[in-house]
């Protein structure tokens, strides 16, 4: 019981039982995890680049490329372990050393005024790119991404090296800690 996917979904998961959004989206996030386990209380959608087809309750899909703006909105978005492949080519997206940013750009925009963005990916304080696989970001990072001038921070955990969640506390927190490979989970309100 330990690891980034077992706590960032149960972490996630929790937050969005206790808020009830309206309309929750995910994009990307792990379907045997994260999206079982909001599947099993609410309805949740799912836009992924590739094609996913599903006859479970609970769960819909829309499919789309994150780098390209959306006419969805909603109150209630996540992306978890995800925006660190954008542009990268692995999942048969096109190679664009901007995907990241195009991607959570296009989230705000997802997002309407006063929703909740729940996002995560991994962290060091080694910034790096591990390619195709995956980009790495040092955990203060996201807060200087120009799309990030229109949310503010609510909530942030993350795991670290060895697996273990630390819950309400900053990115800060854990950049001083100089991970080698954790995982941030940030919680923003479109502002």
């Amino acid at each position: 019981m330990s690891g980034h996917y077992f706590h960032q979904d149960l972490v996630v998961a929790q937050k969005i039982f206790e808020a009830q959004p309206r309309r929750h989206v995910d994009v990307g996030s792990r379907i045997d995890g994260f999206v079982a386990h909001v599947a099993t209380f609410r309805p949740i959608e799912i836009m992924d680049i590739r094609v996913v087809k599903s006859k479970v309750p609970n769960i819909s899909f829309l499919q789309g490329d994150l780098i390209k703006p959306s006419d969805i909105r909603s109150d209630s978005l996540s992306c978890l372990h995800t925006i660190e492949h954008f542009g990268l080519g692995r999942y048969g997206d096109p190679v664009d050393p901007q995907g990241h940013l195009k991607g959570f750009e296009n989230l705000i925009q997802m997002l309407e005024k006063g929703g909740t963005l729940y996002i995560s990916f991994p962290i060091s304080s080694d910034e790096r790119v591990e390619f195709n696989a995956h980009r790495v970001f040092n955990p203060l990072s996201i807060l200087g991404w120009k799309a990030s001038e229109s949310v503010s921070l609510k909530d942030f955990a993350y795991v670290d090296d060895y697996g273990d969640v630390h819950k309400d506390t900053s990115p800060q927190v854990a950049a001083d800690e100089k991970l080698i490979y954790g995982c941030g989970t940030y919680t923003f309100e479109k502002i």
